[in-house]
């Protein structure tokens, strides 16, 4: 694009000098200079620049009379009047005549600079829609062969049908009909899913000026096979009736379009359809399992078990004791802001294994492990946890004075068990049923503060991993015989 030309008028060299030499030359202006209003007048009538800089006091002819004379001319130049007269009326008589801009003298580079700019942007915008209308003319001629019609035809159908931005993709279907129709007008109508019914989604026209009264209308469906996805309906001037090529080009571009438009439907379908999945997957479990865990389920909702089914998975039960004789002798608000402490920490040792808080039951808390996403080494991180929570209460008592200072007694169990969401719609848990929980919940009640008890089966599926002690054959409360106990004495690091 070729340099803006600026017109100093002004009867000062050192004036002239200065805009051109600190304002314009350096921001890229092409300058022009006249030493008073009669050269002013002489040089823009023989070369109309974009933009008169003009003094208001000069020989000849001021700056109000140049800006006159060239109104009286017909000429439509912008102008910034210079001055330091300061009159209202002047301003208001050199606005009437089109000026600009006004701008009282001694002023700053940056503001002249300013008035300036704001003074060529119409100029600008009308370079610019002259540049872009010699690039649609020159576009235009070379496409005007109907041979090269029918190639650019298939380009942009498949173009279409690659598209996944929905508005995107009608504005370009449309911008096709324009073009190969020759039309001045296109309107765009997609069925509504629910309804039935069509609804006007896209439409546009060729240019700004007002339709003949005398048009033709040709319409086109979007189909595909039996079904209807919308109309493409194209309005065209008498003088330019559509023929047939124009029907068999609309015909071509419509199957183009239909299909791309049915496939983004499903593909919106099945986006709608994962995003619901998705949510039932978070809503389901962001608040009990490890924030981790939730993306792997997010990432494979397929491998999510809803509903119940029978899984292997170890148990965790963790009870404060002592906590009943504590709360006859606290005040309740420090009795909830203590046991706050202690579940946090429980439940941070939990979630740190990728385990899934159950529940939390007054002063005591229950998890597992293995659902709902499979985990290899479901025991070993039960024990895990169990060993951190007790490690983490020596954290909690560095918080607390020595009355306060509690202790977990803990149970590890593993087996079968129903893994599974039960209540109501409205209030739902997603839990784990069976004699394995009942067996982890009697371990925990026969622990004593910071002591850990793991079944048998817990501790050989882990006793490569940890140190423990036999503390020999208990008869847990709803088990027929005794059983072997273990205590966990420390984790192998």
């Amino acid at each position: 694009m070729e340099k803006l030309r600026i017109l100093v008028v002004d009867d000062s060299a050192q004036i002239r000098d200065f805009v051109a030499e600190y304002v314009l030359r350096p921001n890229g202006y092409e300058v022009e200079m006249a030493v008073d209003g009669a050269d002013g007048l002489r040089q823009a009538l023989a070369r109309p620049p974009d933009l008169i800089l003009t003094d208001f006091e000069m020989p000849k002819l001021n700056g109000q009379e140049l800006l006159r004379e060239l109104h009286q001319r017909g000429s439509k130049i912008p102008a910034i009047l210079m001055t330091s007269h300061g009159s209202e009326e002047v301003a208001i008589e050199v606005f009437r005549l089109g000026v600009h801009d006004y701008i009282s003298k001694p002023f700053m580079p940056e503001d002249m600079l300013k008035a300036i700019e704001r003074a060529l942007t119409v100029v600008r915008l009308q370079r610019e829609k002259e540049e872009l209308l010699k690039r649609l003319v020159e576009t235009n001629k070379d496409l005007e062969q109907r041979v090269n019609e029918l190639n650019i035809l298939s380009q942009v159908g498949k173009a279409i049908t690659m598209m996944m931005h929905p508005r995107q993709m009608l504005e370009r279907i449309v911008d096709a009909a324009l073009f190969v129709a020759k039309a001045h007008e296109c309107v765009l109508s997609l069925v509504d899913p629910k309804t039935g019914e069509f609804k006007e989604h896209v439409k546009k026209r060729r240019s700004t000026g007002p339709l003949s009264l005398e048009t033709q209308l040709f319409s086109v469906p979007l189909q595909v096979g039996p079904k209807n996805v919308g109309n493409l309906s194209v309005s065209k001037q008498v003088q330019k009736e559509i023929n047939a090529h124009d029907e068999h080009l609309l015909h071509m571009l419509a199957d183009y379009a239909a299909i791309a438009i049915h496939n983004l439907q499903l593909i919106y379908e099945l986006d709608i359809n994962k995003e619901r999945e998705k949510q039932q997957i978070r809503g389901l479990f962001e608040r009990y399992v490890a924030p981790t865990v939730v993306q792997q389920m997010l990432a494979r909702p397929d491998l999510v078990k809803l509903g119940g089914t029978r899984e292997d998975v170890s148990i965790i039960f963790a009870d404060v004791r002592g906590f009943s004789t504590f709360s006859n002798r606290t005040p309740p608000e420090t009795l909830v802001k203590v046991l706050n402490l202690y579940m946090r920490a429980a439940a941070d040792v939990i979630l740190k294994e990728e385990g899934t808080l159950d529940k939390f039951m007054g002063d005591a808390v229950m998890a597992f492990f293995n659902a709902p996403l499979p985990q290899a080494d479901y025991p070993l991180r039960a024990v895990k946890s169990a060993w951190q929570l007790c490690q983490s209460v020596k954290q909690v008592h560095a918080q607390l004075p020595k009355e306060y200072h509690l202790n977990f007694g803990v149970g590890v169990g593993m087996g079968e068990a129903v893994v599974g969401n039960v209540g109501t719609p409205q209030l739902m848990n997603f839990t784990v049923m069976g004699d394995a929980v009942n067996k982890a919940k009697r371990l925990q009640e026969n622990a004593k503060g910071g002591q850990i008890l793991i079944s048998a089966e817990v501790y050989q599926s882990v006793k490569a991993d940890i140190k423990a002690r036999s503390v020999g054959n208990i008869h847990l409360k709803g088990q027929k015989k005794a059983e072997p106990v273990y205590e966990v004495l420390a984790i192998n690091s």
